[in-house]
């Protein structure tokens, strides 16, 4: 899918050369990619990498300045797939709040259809490139006489609208990248868009880092110079922790407003009029903590619409710089997937991550590695001491045996990983799990796990589990790591397997913090605690803990754990009322994943209901919602109309609201695909690319040949040739040539879309 829209958008650059802006221009044509160019970046080319509006252009002819007509030859032809035209864009505004270890983004800008005849319309698609974890909350448009909005629904109401859903009307080009159109827009309209997403900051040994995608490519900026370009960015942040946040670096001039500082919170701003938009990601760091480990604790009432009305708890531990602690002995197993979908990039990518992993080991600590398919096969009978070279034996033994092969039996490699660390004693033992496929019994393996690891010890294995693509199931993953306070890491695409391991192995392999309680949280009614194993504090990331409760909560609150020398920890916790972070919306998205891994593994009814209750209050999308865009149209009032919502223009003509919605796709990851798993289909993200007209030729051709060839033999058609009599002859050769002539023209129809009809 990313592919085709990079090809949609190349096309669209080459149409776009047909538009005439007069001499006063401010920058020069889209300049298109060499073909070097073209292919050092072929992955990536043309994708967003800022908030975009695109035209949909089906009929290259409609391609035209709508204030100066040049009047150029007609195209002939149509593009399909349609080509995409970025619109220009006219203002921008950022406006970023970060919260804790979240950032909620609103994107505000305004783009005109500077590429179609005023008397045409078509399509606008809006991307969205979203940073780390981004969730999309929602998107509003506005142009004359029309708006329109995101929402979500249940899954029961979505179902009936779902299979009239357009695959082009919305969706996730990527993981990272969302995609909504707005139909049917005139030639030379303004379109007002409002976008929000929301984000994590990523944390690297006591700072944390902000990155917002905000590079806007040259040829979005208006071609008149005439028109007034202006570039907002607004920043707030609250670390929540009281003491002083120290900004470290920035990629735009912001603006300290002074008024704004206090203790653990900064407001930054930046308006500029410009001559050309960002041509850098919007990026910020920032520092909030001490050289130990703090803590704090946050209270807060439910908000008066909040389906839950319990009381809001939130606690965070920061590791701060932990060059004077401890470090835990290891005892490490690796269970990798080989199964046949793993060929290629995939395996080779977890090797070498395994291989990185393996170097960072201390001598004190051990390993062992595991490959399963339909069998199991052991790097070693016991645990290794991780030398040098043991190191180097086990990469040989991975470069050896990591040789795909049928079948997904997931249960076996994992007991018998837990046998192994079953006995440890003064060290932490880690399972770290690998797959990309499903199998059927989930559940019981969860149940497995949960009464070996309860039976484990003080200090249980940690199972650490990533998922690979779309086809296994990230919730059973997320279950399973929640049973034995691992962490759990996944990647919906192959593009990204090496990064998104080597941050799951750093994180797991840098724990402070064992076996973390908060005293005394038990003597408090219905206390829900999110996830309700709490995982461990690592150096690499914030420990950052939601709950609900009743009662009255206790003033002195402690935190206990475990260091690296299996010596006692206790902290105070300093307990203050949040009135100004939204800690619902903060902790929405990690709240419903933690839920939904829990309902899908209950197959609890009442546990779904207040998922998809607190998908719609917060607008974070889940596997039980649906979302869909609400069109308004503001039509005159007829003498003769009675429905409708009634309401006063701004000329003082009575109008009337008419709404109709426009079904989406679903958005939901689901819960793992068994089938492809047995089929061994390789992971990826999106639909298969669909045929263009050539191939669905030359497949309908095959196809047809073939059956013909079922029927007949090449004897058996000379026989019936020579029964012919002249006339039938002459009718057959004309409408062969004619179905020749009707190809041809498709061919030249496609050839002249491609080349934006230029000569």
């Amino acid at each position: 899918m990313a592919e085709d829209f990079a090809r949609a958008v190349e096309d669209g650059l080459k149409l776009a050369k047909r538009i005439y802006f007069g001499n006063d221009r401010a920058v020069a044509a889209p300049r298109l990619a060499s073909p070097m160019e073209r292919a050092a970046s072929a992955a990536h080319a043309h994708l967003p990498t800022a908030p975009m509006v695109y035209a949909v252009i089906h009929e290259p002819g409609i391609v035209d300045n709508p204030d100066l007509p040049s009047y150029q030859p007609h195209v002939h032809g149509r593009c399909d797939p349609p080509a995409l035209i970025p619109l220009q864009m006219n203002a921008i505004e950022l406006d970023v709040d970060c919260y804790l270890d979240t950032a909620l983004v609103t994107v505000t800008g305004s783009w005109r259809v500077h590429c179609v005849m005023g008397s045409k319309r078509c399509d606008c698609r809006i991307a969205i490139p979203m940073g780390e974890q981004g969730s999309i909350l929602g998107v509003e448009v506005e142009i004359p006489r029309k708006s329109y909005t995101t929402q979500l629904i249940t899954a029961e109401d979505g179902h009936e609208l779902e299979k009239t859903a357009q695959p082009q009307s919305g969706g996730f080009l990527k993981p990272n990248i969302f995609t909504i159109t707005i139909p049917q827009v005139d030639g030379g309209t303004n379109l007002s868009i409002k976008m929000s997403w929301s984000q994590k900051l990523t944390y690297n040994e006591g700072e944390f880092f902000l990155d917002i995608p905000f590079h806007f490519p040259e040829y979005v900026t208006p071609a008149v110079k005439k028109i007034s370009k202006r570039e907002k960015i607004y920043l707030s942040v609250n670390a929540g922790t009281g003491t002083e946040v120290l900004c470290k670096g920035c990629s735009h001039p912001l603006k300290v407003l002074e008024k704004m500082r206090k203790a653990g919170k900064l407001r930054f701003s930046y308006e500029a009029d410009v001559l050309k938009w960002s041509n850098t990601d919007f990026s910020f760091s920032y520092t909030a903590s001490s050289s130990n480990i703090v803590g704090g604790l946050f209270l807060q009432s439910a908000p008066v619409q909040d389906v839950d009305q319990r009381q809001i708890f939130s606690f965070y531990l920061f590791p701060g710089k932990q060059q004077r602690t401890k470090a835990f002995k290891r005892e490490v197993v690796f269970v990798v997937d080989i199964s046949k979908s793993m060929t290629g990039k995939p395996l080779e990518d977890v090797k070498n991550a395994i291989s990185t992993a393996l170097s960072k080991l201390s001598p004190g600590d051990s390993f062992n590695i595991m490959s399963f398919s339909d069998d199991t096969s052991l790097f070693s009978t016991s645990m290794e001491p991780a030398t040098p070279d043991t190191v180097e034996r086990g990469i040989e033994w991975m470069n050896k045996n990591f040789v795909v092969a049928d079948g997904t039996n997931v249960l076996p490699p994992l007991e018998k990983a837990v046998e192994m660390l079953s006995n440890t004693r003064g060290s932490l033992p880690m399972i770290f799990f690998v797959t990309d496929g499903s199998v059927e019994d989930e559940r019981h393996i969860c149940d497995a796990m949960k009464k070996r690891l309860a039976s484990a010890g003080s200090v249980c294995p940690r199972i650490h589990t990533f998922g690979l693509g779309i086809f296994c199931n990230h919730y059973f993953l997320q279950m399973l790591a929640n049973l034995s306070r691992g962490q759990h890491e996944s990647v919906y695409n192959t593009d990204h397997i090496e990064e998104r391991l080597d941050k799951l192995f750093t994180r797991a392999l840098s724990t402070v913090l064992l076996n973390i309680t908060i005293e005394p949280l038990q003597n408090l009614d219905e206390i829900e605690v999110y996830p309700s194993n709490i995982p461990d504090l690592t150096s690499a990331s914030p420990l950052m803990i939601y709950g609900r409760y009743r009662g009255k909560f206790p003033e002195k609150v402690k935190a206990n754990g475990l260091l690296g020398d299996m010596s006692s920890f206790s902290a105070d916790l300093s307990v203050q009322s949040a009135k100004d972070i939204p800690l619902d919306k903060v902790f929405a998205k990690n709240v419903i994943d933690l839920l939904t891994a829990k309902a899908w593994f209950s197959e609890d009814k009442q546990l779904i209901e207040k998922i998809t209750k607190l998908s719609i209050q917060t607008g974070v999308p889940s596997e039980y919602t649906r979302m869909i865009q609400l069109e308004n149209t503001e039509e005159a009032l007829k003498p003769s109309d009675t429905g409708g919502k009634k309401q006063t223009g701004s000329n003082g003509e009575k109008q009337k609201l008419i709404s109709r919605t426009i079904p989406l796709q679903n958005f939901g990851i689901g819960f793992g695909d068994t089938t492809a798993t047995r089929e061994n289909v390789p992971p990826g993200f999106g639909e298969q690319r669909a045929p263009d007209a050539a191939e669905k030729f030359v497949k309908a051709a095959s196809s047809c040949c073939a059956s013909l060839c079922n029927k007949c033999c090449c004897m058996c058609c000379v026989q019936c040739c020579t029964k012919l009599n002249d006339q039938c002859v002459l009718v057959f050769t004309q409408l062969f040539t004619a179905l020749a002539c009707i190809a041809c023209f498709e061919c030249c129809s496609n050839v002249c879309c491609a080349c934006g009809g230029d000569e």
